[in-house]
């Protein structure tokens, strides 16, 4: 079972309420067992994925008058009941007005999970969650999850621990339109934007958050830091990024040659069409990953293209010099990390068994970030990887967290990262 281990340590942002793996007790991933293997593993992942799934309602719809509205406005909110709660909380879904990375406005879908009891003086506190990839295709919203994909992995802690979690989907995720994958501002915008909306359907929220993401939801968080620091917000406390920062140079060509991570370019190929229509994924994808292209990115979410992926060798997702493309180069350079200032602490949280985004590379992220004055703080987990380290960390994570709302000082691990 040495490669049921592999894909377990490669879930990445998803093993909540045992879905995935389910779906590897089910499917053999060992060579020596493909005789046993179910007779559509593929289908044996979407209906694992649809088992988690409710159904995208008119409740997800664009309304008519977006254009009428202002960024953080709520367009609409709904209670709802289905998901897998701790005791006593409760939740309101909503649908509000945010931006993408060009300035277009969009209407972008979330949740807002309430702990049970009586809010404290001034309101429940705000952790503005961003979460880790799903996929790209509309059906992948967390908010049309029942355990709105973390579950206990980190998540429903969050709530238990007495903090009202607005969860945003990204917009394209449960909304109409293109997912914008891993757009650091588009995200960050969708995060920032969900707070005022979410304070609009549930009064007894406070004022004051603090933004926490795992992976591409870490990715959101940091860019959160930076787009506040021109916003300077005073009631924005501070981030969480867990298992993000990358380093740009040959990231691509390292998910492509990682065994259960290729699918993922057609995530990114996908991202980069939504931001720059004149990039053409056959320019990036293999002929072999394109023959999946339009399923992966369609039909199903991170398990489904897993179940696809283990059909193609590793390192044969993306064209040659596939990454030599202008559009490429400006995707790339979208998503980086500690290049600009920004506004209060950061928290930067990383396993160093992590094969998704390599610790190295985060170290290289902290250094860039402490030389233009972040005020970033790491810490980094033996032995954990790219899913552990956002469960294992939970303590610390919200340790931090309590630590800015009680007002103490953050620290910074710069003069020991070097600068």
């Amino acid at each position: 079972m040495k490669r049921a281990r592999t894909a377990t340590r490669f879930a990445h942002d998803r093993l909540a309420n045992g879905i995935l793996a389910a779906l590897i007790a089910t499917i053999s991933w060992a060579s020596a067992a493909r005789a046993n293997d179910p007779p559509n593993p593929v289908a044996a992942a979407l209906a694992m994925e649809k088992s988690d799934r409710f159904p995208l309602t008119s409740f997800y719809s664009t309304p008519g008058n977006l254009s009428e509205t202002h960024p953080g406005d709520l367009l609409r909110s709904e209670p709802f009941d289905g998901y897998a709660l701790p005791k006593g909380a409760t939740a309101v879904r909503i649908l509000y007005h945010s931006l993408s990375s060009t300035g277009t406005d969009v209407a972008t879908s979330g949740v807002v999970l309430i702990p049970a009891g009586t809010p404290p003086p001034g309101g429940w506190p705000i952790i503005a969650w961003a979460h880790g990839t799903s996929g790209v295709a509309r059906v992948c919203a967390p908010s049309a999850m029942k355990d709105v994909y973390y579950g206990k992995d980190g998540l429903m802690p969050m709530v238990a621990a007495g903090y009202a979690v607005v969860a945003t989907d990204f917009h394209g995720l449960g909304t109409a339109g293109a997912h914008e994958y891993l757009s650091k501002l588009a995200q960050a915008r969708d995060v920032i934007f969900s707070v005022p909306a979410a304070r609009a359907a549930v009064p007894a929220l406070g004022k004051r958050w603090v933004v926490d993401g795992h992976s591409q939801g870490g990715l959101a968080s940091w860019g959160v830091a930076e787009v506040e620091h021109e916003l300077r917000d005073s009631d924005y406390l501070g981030a969480v990024s867990v298992a993000s920062g990358v380093r740009e140079a040959g990231f691509f060509q390292h998910l492509n040659a990682t065994p259960g991570l290729g699918f993922l370019m057609s995530y990114i190929a996908f991202g980069i069409h939504a931001h720059y229509p004149s990039f053409r994924p056959e320019n990036f994808l293999s002929k072999a990953a394109l023959e999946h292209d339009a399923d992966v990115t369609t039909k199903g979410c991170w398990v489904y293209g897993a179940a696809v992926d283990r059909g193609i060798p590793a390192g044969s997702f993306l064209r040659p010099h596939a990454e030599r493309s202008r559009w490429v180069h400006r995707y790339l350079a979208g998503f980086s990390l500690g290049r600009v200032p920004a506004d209060g602490p950061i928290l930067v949280l990383a396993g160093e068994a992590d094969q998704i985004v390599p610790i190295d590379g985060v170290r290289a992220t902290v250094r860039h970030a402490c030389r233009v004055g972040q005020q970033v703080t790491l810490r980094t987990y033996p032995g954990l990887d790219h899913h552990s380290v956002m469960v294992k960390s939970t303590p610390d994570q919200l340790a931090w967290i309590k630590a800015r709302f009680e007002g103490e000082p953050a620290t910074t691990s710069c003069p020991t990262v070097g600068r």
